[in-house]
């Protein structure tokens, strides 16, 4: 089974024979040993450090298939090597196109999306409101918000219904975890520990979803909640909204509530809060842990993992706009 490696030491990356060899350098500059991983067991490769590499390496992970997702100190997502599109096929890109510019089509997913976001937000918000946490006026706010996605006759009247719900749902965040304040949603820097893990995890989730892009004949330029813009995959933001709730936001309470998080796996400096190379390794192995985790799919009546899930949903996706299924339905947990 392929495997994700995250890199956080600085040092050098290339091709032995059909092994990729990864020589870390520690905080001198000094080579430790080096390690190596064959091509066919990696899936993707996420970049937290100073990693030197050539074009070779670069043709040789493309060959086999491996992304490489890049990140700088502050944990701020820069950018994405993916390999050839090998599934790209001229007919779905010109069918998304048209699904883009078709008004009903477009609004058809975008408030997909919406819905699916919304519902999955609800879902954690009751999860815990039935464990006696004072929630209920962010249900019921976020399900007054909830009642117009159906009336609303723009994807701009979309997104600020979505941001509507999201601010009221990252509020309730103090009342679901107990040692660290959310105190409104903030970016780059991020202010505070929970905004720090909220934002590496968007990011994260992001990331994967553009992995499963990859592994479809969708291209992830074209989007229809958010607008296609320049030097970004949209697409993979569309889906990541459905996602978040379900990958991002239980994970980090089900870190914090454990106490396998605390204060002291963060750095705090003038540009803001920062988790340190320990909580991020934390983090990521649960995010990971969180991915490959299975449950009993409704429709498909088999386990299928987290991660597998969101290539179902750019399968649904790629069905409607084919025309192949009469409607987008996001995914929802029932659990």
């Amino acid at each position: 089974m392929k495997k994700t490696y995250y890199l956080f030491n600085p040092g050098r990356m290339e091709r032995k024979d059909n092994t990729l060899c990864l020589t870390p350098r520690n905080e001198r500059g000094e080579e430790m040993p080096s390690k190596y991983l064959p091509i066919e067991g990696i899936e993707s490769l996420y970049i937290f450090g100073s990693v030197d590499a050539n074009s070779a390496l670069f043709n040789f992970l493309g060959k086999h298939g491996v992304s490489v997702h890049f990140f700088d100190y502050y944990e701020h997502y820069t950018g994405s090597f993916q390999p050839r599109e090998y599934l790209l096929a001229g007919k779905v890109h010109i069918e998304q196109t048209r699904a883009y510019l078709d008004p009903t089509v477009r609004m058809h997913l975008a408030r997909g999306f919406v819905e699916g976001a919304v519902a999955n937000m609800l879902r954690n918000l009751s999860y815990y409101a039935g464990r006696g946490r004072p929630l209920e006026a962010y249900i019921e706010a976020i399900d007054s918000y909830r009642k117009k996605i159906d009336a609303a006759t723009t994807v701009a009247e979309l997104m600020g219904l979505e941001g509507n719900c999201r601010q009221t749902y990252y509020d309730a965040f103090n009342h679901i975890v107990e040692g660290f304040a959310m105190d409104g949603r903030t970016k780059q820097p991020p202010a505070n520990e929970l905004n720090a893990m909220t934002s590496l995890g968007n990011m994260l989730c992001y990331t994967r979803a553009l992995d499963a892009l990859y592994h479809t004949q969708l291209n992830p330029t074209i989007s229809f909640l958010h607008e296609p813009g320049a030097r970004r995959y949209s697409l993979a933001l569309d889906i990541a909204e459905v996602f978040k709730p379900i990958l991002v936001d239980r994970t980090i309470f089900a870190l914090v509530n454990k106490r396998e998080i605390q204060p002291k796996h963060f750095e705090r400096s003038l540009n803001g809060c920062l988790l340190n190379k320990t909580g991020r390794e934390i983090f990521l192995r649960a995010f990971d842990e969180r991915l490959k985790e299975t449950i009993h799919h409704r429709v498909l009546r088999k386990k299928v993992s987290y991660q597998y899930l969101l290539r179902l949903e750019c399968y649904k996706i790629l069905k409607y706009i084919l025309k192949a299924a009469p409607a987008y339905k996001p995914f929802k947990m029932w659990w």
